[in-house]
């Protein structure tokens, strides 16, 4: 292990051994020698480390290098070649110190990417002893029978064709309890197989899959670079002035030069490079083991210092599963036929109302219709050739563009309208009504508390309906009927950083631009996944919440770490320039600083308290079960 060690760090066992021959070459009474070797070493990687601080510099960036090298040089001048050595030491052994507490951060993550499925077993056939060929999970294709073995993690996102079948979703949805699926449900990629093989009928490739969506998220904020960098330089100009003048009046009161190698020995800048960066990785795995994947460092510094936050309605503050409630028909259409040709134009619509309008066409026995052609118009509704017929559904306006003669029906609480167009005339509205979140109100409550006092609701929904659940939410602050450029320009007009909460295609612009973008990605949400800057993989609202505090008690941590490695290099150089710490003691105790800084930011790992338990991904109940369906004629 030690040999993999040095290899991997090759500059790191370099100094060792110099090291280690220097002390050799002492013990034995050859101090001459001892120091010419010292000393050569010393310059030698000065002069590497000057050539990066060159290029750096000649980039516009003043880094905490400059520090380290006027250290080295100070203490080979003054013949401190062991202080000197102790320095290089603690600047090349500082990577592999950063790579150590790094992974201990990245714990988290890195278990999410161990569980990726790399291959699947694929079936030739659906007959019984159907030949078995392993493949990559890269190249399953929906329609694929898939084999998946006892205890082996589901590749791609299925539908089940055993009759029944029971998984681990913890991974997921933060379930620890095993779910039941039967023949024809949905199961999702990244859940556990439990104690029996299964078949399952492949409905989406890997790339779209929920898991390997989330690994995608998981890898590419494993490759984003923390703001540790701009939090450390904050710190780092103004950290090396103090510094230089500290050990510069040293010298100039006491006359004796050693005291200025002393002061800088203890001024080297591992705390401000290492502890920071170790922080934000630790806040990312803390977010990682609470379901929500954070896609850099910059993240969250945005969410520590969030001051406002806006949610979209449905699928976010509402469960997103509306039920149909009433069928007002109108110009004397069945309220069937209405249903029918409804539900067989929304088969191609992507919008959330749609799959509530056909659940409840089937669970009629409804014959759906198919298409000769069909036009969704993005946030307005679609339009479709059923059986020789022009269906229009959608928006109200959408659909008086079709008939003008279409009127509006009363809405109750909660409710959200539908207006259907067939063959030019108006032939009704289908009401739906969505609930909300369970935990929705306490989710506002909180963000209230912890300061993101202007909280608003954005939405594409109708007024009465948004303003129905946001008085439910605690929400006063509504905008309604929004079109997605819309809510750029509202979420603007908040006082920034502004985070905003969303889960659907039309939400990706605003995820995209704002200060902090958080997608609801439970339900695969790809395009707004792949804008957020972050993404809750549990169907839970309040992990807002648990984002924020993460957000804050991270950054709070990156600081402290600094300031802990500040103050104690401060006043030890304090000590040091009144000739109290020699150099070679001097270096000894700055390793113990840069320890202690770093052993501090590992605290960001807790997350700023205890993980809330996952709530309910589901209604509590079916409003099909609380609500009569009612047909009525207009």
């Amino acid at each position: 292990m030690m040999a993999g060690l040095l290899r991997r760090y090759p500059l790191v066992a370099a100094t060792l051994t110099a090291l280690a021959a220097v002390l050799v070459l002492q013990l034995t009474g050859q101090e001459v020698a001892a120091q010419w070797l010292g000393t050569a070493y010393v310059v030698l990687v000065v002069a590497l480390t000057a050539v990066d601080m060159a290029r750096d510099i000649a980039r516009g960036h003043y880094g905490l290098d400059i520090l380290a090298v006027v250290a080295m040089v100070a203490a080979v001048a003054v013949g401190e070649h062991l202080a000197a050595l102790i320095v290089v030491l603690m600047l090349t052994g500082g990577e592999a110190l950063e790579d150590f507490a790094s992974a201990r951060a990245a714990r988290d993550l890195d278990a999410l990417l161990r569980r990726a499925p790399v291959s699947a077993h694929r079936l030739d056939s659906d007959e019984p002893g159907a030949a078995v060929t392993d493949i990559p999970v890269d190249a399953v294709r929906p329609g694929d029978l898939l084999l998946v073995k006892p205890s082996q993690v589901v590749p791609v996102d299925g539908e089940l064709l055993t009759e029944e079948a029971t998984f681990d979703e913890s991974s997921l949805t933060g379930e620890s309890l095993p779910v039941t699926r039967t023949h024809g449900d949905s199961v999702l990629s990244g859940s556990l197989n439990g104690e029996r093989a299964i078949h399952i009928r492949a409905t989406a490739d890997a790339a779209h899959s929920q898991y390997q969506q989330i690994i995608a998220l998981v890898q590419q904020a494993e490759q984003s670079k923390a703001p540790t960098v701009r939090v450390a330089d904050r710190y780092a100009i103004p950290f090396t002035l103090v510094s230089l003048l500290i050990a510069g009046l040293a010298w100039w009161v006491s006359g004796d030069p050693v005291r200025f190698a002393a002061v800088l020995v203890l001024a080297t800048p591992c705390p401000l490079l290492i502890a920071a960066p170790v922080a934000f990785m630790g806040g990312m795995s803390a977010s990682a083991r609470s379901g929500i994947i954070v896609k850099g460092g910059a993240t969250l510094e945005a969410l520590a210092r969030a001051r406002s936050v806006a949610f979209d309605k449905t699928g976010t503050l509402s469960y997103g599963e509306p039920e149909l409630v009433d069928v007002v028909t109108a110009n004397g259409t069945p309220s069937d036929e209405l249903l029918r040709l409804a539900a067989s134009a929304e088969q191609y619509s992507s919008h959330v109302l749609a799959r509530g309008i056909i659940r409840a066409a089937e669970a009629r026995g409804l014959q759906l219709g198919s298409a000769r052609h069909a036009e969704e118009v993005a946030t307005n509704g679609v339009a479709a050739d059923i059986d020789g017929r022009r269906v229009v559904v959608g928006k109200f306006a959408f659909v008086r563009g079709e008939d003008p003669a279409a009127h509006p029906v009363p809405l109750g609480a909660g409710q959200t309208s539908v207006a259907v167009a067939v063959d030019g005339r108006f032939a009704g509205t289908l009401l739906l009504a969505d609930r909300l979140r369970d935990n929705a109100a306490d989710t506002v409550a909180q963000l209230n508390r912890l300061g993101l006092t202007e909280i608003v609701m954005l939405t594409g929904d109708n007024e009465d309906t948004a303003r129905s659940l946001a008085e439910q939410a605690g929400i006063t602050q509504v905008h309604a009927d929004l079109l997605p450029a819309e809510k750029v320009e509202r979420v603007h007009a908040l006082p920034a950083p502004a985070i905003m909460v969303g889960d659907g295609v039309n939400d990706a612009p605003v995820l995209a631009t704002a200060g902090v973008g958080i997608a609801m990605g439970a339900r695969g949400a790809t395009a707004a996944s792949e804008s957020a800057d972050a993404v809750i993989v549990r169907d839970d609202v309040h992990r807002v919440v648990r984002a924020v505090t993460i957000g804050r008690h991270t950054y709070r941590v990156a600081l402290t770490a600094i300031w802990i490695g500040i103050v104690l290099s401060l006043g030890l150089m304090v000590v040091a320039a009144f000739g109290h710490i020699p150099p070679v003691a001097g270096a000894l105790t700055q390793e113990a600083v840069d320890l202690a800084a770093i052993l501090y930011a590992l605290r960001a790992l807790t997350g700023g308290g205890r993980d809330p338990q996952p709530q309910s991904t589901r209604p509590t109940e079916d409003l099909s079960r609380n609500t009569r369906l009612v047909d009525s004629t207009t």
